[in-house]
């Protein structure tokens, strides 16, 4: 090892002579005269070489402990950065002393993982930072015991997280609490870490610790299972739902599928729907955005057991396959990091919370006798003043880290999200009632559960769909949007059905204000959620009738056409409260876009398939109008969304709805843009597949059609079609493959993109498989293929033919005998091909495929002489390569391999 380090140089002795002498120390001699070095750069040189030095001296175990002696003298270093610099490498030193077991026994939690505690407190942000890091990924690779993370881990972050703890420090603790939690298990969370887990999400004091424990508060709940949800943890997501801090009750929203999935179905029924609407209709238009966006996903929890059973999986633009077939677009939401504390979210610094203003909730409420006695009304001291709340909700530059919608229209009954100009809903604050038990749900890994080839949610738990839409007295609270309750507290009294009915009837005359209109939308379906009985419903229907609410040109109310009772009897079903179905079809009215998110189509239509799914083939004429509506939108990201879900709909609704409803649509997209057009490309198969068959060949005329894209530098559509085609095959006769796909295939052999023509040979090849049957289609077929490529003048056509040639010997696609028939003279005349590359290619397909055939090497066959007699003549051959072919038998090539580097590409 050979380090340069800076050195002072003094007694005439200069800095050569000062590595020189390094250079006869030994690594510990080096590591114990850098270490007490006054130069900063030396120790952090010292720190950043460790792993070097201990790789130096491994074969001596008394050096290797010495050397993690040193590590603690390094560890009380002065200098922030030489500590940083430490904790970056102890995940390396980890490994390797895990490597070299026993030879350093117990190495690890002797030397190391102590000062990775301690740096969890440290002074300085940097080391504080970088430990928090380290011991995540110690605890990702499985380095740490469990008896350490137990004894030595544990303790110190709970202790960290006391409420006399730094600020910043205690904020940082609970997130890396909250992050350790699905690592270290069901045990260990519900006996050390659940307590303080809940006591944090009533801080008073520290917005920042609630909205971490509302971010991961999903991932608790399914870490210490339904028994510990429903009987510790949803009073206090109660809470968080009614914080009086917008960032909190979005991190809530967002996480609301999760929590959802860790209760039985009764409380799902009755309790977390009206909560559910209650963030819905929040005041801050940023908590609505994230409520409607995770409605479908919420929705999706209420599915039947009987149901496929779905993931739901965020992700950026792409293709995921569930039980169901391949599925739907998906899109990215970045998963915030350890630092916690930095997420303003445009709240005030400090808050007074409502944690502790309703006993029913959290009879144990921890928050200390302070913040028990900080009055709720708005003082001169008090920090949570109107002024910061108007700051905490104002979609400002001042907001720190917080998503902004696309546009903002600000209406005079919405000035920055202020509580003063629109209604805020109370808290639904009432204590839940034990719920029946339910078993913790399965351990699925993190891979399974968000991969690639799964769509919305794990398979939930048994489910009643008799129980009741809700239970009797449960309501969903509004405010008044008047002036008067502008300083209103979060906990607000529960508002009953009469008082309901008052607020829409004084909001009917400004119903012409989109905000004002979106707040009647809220309080009909929260009106809607307390009728318990159809005599209830009934009554409800027909004042919303008298109403003559506008729910714009796509609503079903306003069509004239259609009596309440017909209404009714239209959406009408029992698998969901019908207060959630209700605000799921809203996201298309155009006024959504306007207060809500510009995007709120998009999220409908994402979500489209998995609530789809939840409510049954049976119920689809609920969604059927929302479905055509989406179809049409004006955004063709929104088209996209649904073009890339149809075949996954289509398999849901069974093939008589998927002839009426979904083959029009699919048509129409068939006829959109490339982006659009793409969603059915690359599901083709998957959709055609579902359709009787006299409906499927009315498709053979259309597919030539996507041989034209907008822009022709697109070769990836073209690709796409391709290999889409290889699927399609067995959906068709011989006769229809040879009058549609067979043109098709040709064109795309020659195609200027390698790739294209590469996935077009197989294409071919296994047309060939599909006619062999038919002795006729076949003698066509090969002949039309020799005269088009064997025979053609450019030699990528030529080389193509013995692509096809040797895809179609190793995957046995015809017989030896009809293969020598009508294909092998053609290819061995290429032998004398004036272009080298045809010739390689030639050569490894006789060596490599012909001449590993018993039939081709018998003596009596009539073929090997000619094989022979070519070989011998590629053996001579000038090319250095073709020679070198001919000769040898590469056993570690590949076909795919051979032809990806003997073809010639245009990119």
């Amino acid at each position: 090892m050979n380090i340069t380090f800076f050195v002072k140089s003094s007694g005439g002795l200069s800095s050569l002579d000062f590595v020189s002498q390094d250079e006869m120390l030994t690594p510990l001699g080096r590591l114990d005269k850098y270490v007490a070095s006054e130069n900063i750069f030396n120790r952090q040189m010292v720190a950043r070489s460790l792993l070097d030095t201990l790789k130096a001296v491994n074969e001596d175990e008394r050096d290797c402990i010495t050397v993690l002696e040193r590590v603690g003298r390094l560890a009380d270093d002065s200098e922030p950065t030489v500590r940083a610099e430490l904790m970056e490498q102890v995940p390396h030193i980890a490994i390797f002393c895990q490597e070299n077991r026993p030879s350093i026994p117990f190495a690890f939690s002797k030397y190391l993982l102590p000062i990775v505690v301690r740096y969890l407190a440290d002074q300085n942000n940097q080391v504080r930072k970088t430990s928090q890091a380290a011991l995540l990924v110690l605890l990702e690779q499985e380095l740490i015991e469990r008896g350490d993370i137990e004894t030595l881990v544990c303790p110190v972050l709970v202790d960290l997280t006391a409420p006399d703890s730094n600020d910043d420090v205690k904020t940082e603790a609970m997130a890396i609490i909250c992050k350790m939690a699905p690592m270290v298990g069901k045990d260990i969370t519900e006996r050390l870490f659940l307590p303080r887990f809940c006591e944090m999400c009533c801080d008073c004091r520290m917005f920042h610790v609630r909205k971490v424990c509302a971010a991961n508060f999903g991932d608790i709940c399914s870490v210490v299972g339904g028994d510990a949800t429903e009987e510790l943890l949803l009073p206090r997501f109660f809470q968080l739902c009614s914080d009086n801090v917008w960032g909190v009750r979005k991190a809530c929203a967002e996480c609301f599928m999760t929590v959802s999935s860790s209760t039985s179905q009764e409380v799902r029924r009755t309790k977390l729907s009206s909560l559910f609407i209650s963030l819905i209709s929040d005041p801050s238009r940023w908590v609505r955005q994230a409520a409607f966006q995770s409605l479908g996903q919420f929705i999706s929890t209420f599915a039947s057991p009987n149901s496929v059973g779905h993931y739901f999986r965020e992700g950026e633009d792409c293709v995921s396959t569930g039980h169901l077939g391949e599925g739907v677009l998906c899109r990215t939401e970045e998963v915030g990091g350890v630092d916690v504390a930095e997420e303003g979210g445009g709240e005030q610094a400090a808050d007074g919370g409502p944690c502790c203003e309703d006993a029913d909730i959290v009879p144990e409420c921890l928050c200390g006798e302070k913040s028990k006695k900080e009055p709720s009304s708005l003082t001169p001291d008090s920090s949570d003043t109107v002024g910061a709340r108007e700051e905490e909700e104002a979609p400002s530059g001042e907001t720190e880290n917080e998503p902004q919608p696309p546009e903002k229209h600000t209406t005079s009954n919405e000035k920055d999200d202020s509580p003063a100009d629109i209604s805020e809903p109370s808290s639904l604050s009432e204590p839940v009632e034990e719920s029946p038990s339910v078993s913790p749900q399965d351990s699925i890994p993190e891979q399974e559960l968000y991969n690639s080839f799964h769509f919305w949610r794990m398979p939930i738990a048994e489910m009643d769909l008799d129980i009741e839409l809700l239970q009797h007295g449960e309501s969903c609270q509004q405010e008044s949007p008047s002036p008067s309750h502008g300083k209103t507290k979060a906990s607000a009294p529960v508002l009953d059905r009469k008082q309901l009915e008052e607020l829409i009837e004084n909001l009917e005359p400004h119903i012409d204000d989109p905000d004002v209109k979106a707040q009647v939308e809220v309080l009909t379906a929260a009106l809607r959620a307390t009728t318990m009985d159809s005599h209830l419903e009934d009554a409800f229907l027909d004042r919303t009738s008298t109403l003559q609410i506008s729910h714009g040109d796509d609503s079903e109310l306003s069509d004239s056409s259609f009596s309440p009772e017909d209404e009714k009897k239209s959406k009408h079903q029992d698998v969901i409260p019908q207060a959630l179905l209700d605000q799921y079809l809203s996201m298309t009215d155009p006024s959504r876009a306007q207060t809500v998110d510009m995007e709120i189509a998009k999220h409908c239509a994402y979500s489209l398939p998995g609530v789809a799914m939840t409510l049954g083939r049976q119920n689809w004429h609920c969604l059927r109008d929302t479905y055509e509506t989406l179809a049409s939108d004006m955004q063709w990201k929104v088209r996209r969304t649904l073009a890339f879900s149809i075949h996954e709909l289509a398999l849901i609704l069974g093939d008589q709805l998927t002839a009426a409803d979904l083959v029009p649509i699919f048509n129409s997209f068939l006829k959109d843009l490339d982006e659009v057009r793409v969603g059915v490309l690359k599901h083709l198969y998957d959709f055609l597949k579902l359709l009787h068959q006299e409906t499927r060949r009315k498709y053979l005329y259309q597919l030539q059609e996507f041989l034209v894209t907008d822009n022709s530098r697109n070769w990836r559509f073209r690709s796409e079609l391709a290999e889409q085609l290889v699927l399609l095959l067995e959906l068709y006769s011989g006769q229809d493959v040879y009058d549609y796909l067979r043109p098709l295939s040709f064109s795309l052999c020659t195609d200027r993109v390698s790739s294209v023509r590469w996935t077009s040979y197989k294409l071919v090849s296994e047309i060939i498989r599909k006619v062999a049957s038919c002795q006729v289609l076949l003698a066509d077929f090969l002949s039309e293929l020799v005269d088009k490529f064997c025979h053609s003048h450019k030699w990528s056509g030529r080389q193509a033919f013995t692509f096809v040639c040797q895809l179609v010997i190793e995957d046995d696609c015809v017989s030896l005998e009809q293969f020598s028939e009508h294909l092998l003279a053609p290819l061995l005349q290429l032998a004398s091909d004036p272009v080298a590359n045809v010739r390689v290619l030639l050569a490894k397909t006789i060596r490599q495929s012909l001449m590993e055939r018993e039939y081709f090497l018998h003596s009596a066959n009539s073929h090997q002489e000619a094989l022979e007699q070519t070989l011998v003549a590629l053996q001579m051959d000038l090319d250095k390569d073709v020679k070198y072919f001919a000769s040898v038998h590469p056993g570690s090539t590949r076909i795919s391999e051979d032809a990806m580097s003997t073809t010639s590409s245009t990119y």
